[in-house]
């Protein structure tokens, strides 16, 4: 189900909870969310209005979801620039142009990925809100 964007700061700066396989609806209802704001390539679940660590981005041309994601490596710093649903205007960001990230998939998996350049960009973004983190 399609949600509303949360856009109190205060919700957003809190450090999400661990999310469970109870948590799997949420991740549809991201997705469903993200598919309705056409050029919004990431969202993470505070974003509406749940404070769990799930993420959800476009993984180039398909969406793809992590539950409990981390970065466990990274390289290549730079600055970027973003813009956030959840906040007006742009903001500078330190990113990283490579990530290793260790996450959980929708069985609850432990898996690990390495992704480049603007994916690893989107991924980013959306670890920082899990973090509190805002742009």
């Amino acid at each position: 189900m399609v949600q509303e964007i949360m856009r109190d700061e205060v919700f957003l700066s809190q450090k999400a909870e661990p999310a469970t396989p109870e948590d799997l609806p949420i991740a549809q209802d991201l997705l469903d969310t993200l598919a309705a704001h056409n050029g919004c390539v990431g969202m993470a679940a505070n974003m509406i209005g749940v404070c769990k660590r799930i993420i959800v981005f476009d993984n180039e041309g398909k969406y793809t979801v992590m539950f409990n994601p981390e970065i466990i490596r990274k390289s290549g710093p730079y600055e970027a620039e973003e813009g956030c649903l959840s906040l007006t205007g742009t903001r500078k960001a330190k990113r990283w142009q490579s990530i290793k990230v260790q996450y959980q998939n929708e069985q609850f998996q432990t898996r690990f990925k390495t992704f480049t350049g603007w994916t690893a960009q989107i991924i980013q973004h959306e670890i920082d809100h899990c973090e509190g983190v805002l742009i």
